[in-house]
């Protein structure tokens, strides 16, 4: 089971099924999934964010099905997109 409130540190990577963590991060954490990026061929890194208390945590996945959670922190703060110049 996942911590209530997510420490600046975490102790250890926890890992699981794919489809169990993101249950877990959705309805104990009141997670959803900010934003992703390939870390690999095969590996996925997300973060989740939990909008009513601002607690992040940062998911690696991996093809094979098992997603780990890599790191968690507070204060999540989303940062715009910087605008892009129309081309003429």
């Amino acid at each position: 089971m996942l911590p209530a409130a997510a420490p600046a540190q975490l102790a250890e990577v926890i890992c699981d099924d794919r489809a169990r963590l993101e249950q877990r991060l959705a309805t104990v954490q009141g997670a959803t999934r900010q934003g992703q990026g390939l870390r690999g061929p095969d590996t996925v890194l997300e973060i989740w964010v939990a909008p009513d208390s601002g607690d992040w945590i940062l998911v690696q996945s991996y093809s094979s099905g098992t997603a780990c959670i890599v790191a968690m922190g507070e204060s999540w703060e989303a940062v715009p997109a910087p605008a892009r110049a129309n081309p003429a």
